[in-house]
């Protein structure tokens, strides 16, 4: 079934201001990397457990985050939509049964 959020401007909102948290959280993520490529560059190349220098592991990390925050922001908005539609749905069937 597919819904349409236009019908539904709090969902829209909702989700926006979910997906707006969200790039802020990465921003404040990608700043730091920029932060120390540009003003701590040593720090870089500092070796992490692992074997592989700090800028190589933050850029894995900053690509995970990327990936997670996107699964956190589907999941956001699917549960805001599908509750909130299967209600809707239930108000229609109600009232189509009188």
């Amino acid at each position: 079934m597919h819904h349409h959020n236009e019908d539904h401007p709090h969902i829209v909102s909702r989700n926006a201001r979910y997906g707006l948290i969200l790039f802020a959280v990465y921003v404040l993520l990608y700043g730091g990397f920029v932060f120390l490529a540009v003003f701590r560059t040593p720090v870089l190349g500092m070796v992490v457990p692992g074997g592989m220098n700090l800028a190589i592991a933050y850029g894995l990390v900053l690509i995970i985050a990327a990936l997670v925050l996107a699964l956190i922001y589907m999941a956001l908005c699917r549960g805001s939509i599908s509750s909130e539609a299967h209600a809707a749905q239930q108000a229609r069937n109600g009232e189509g049964d009188r």
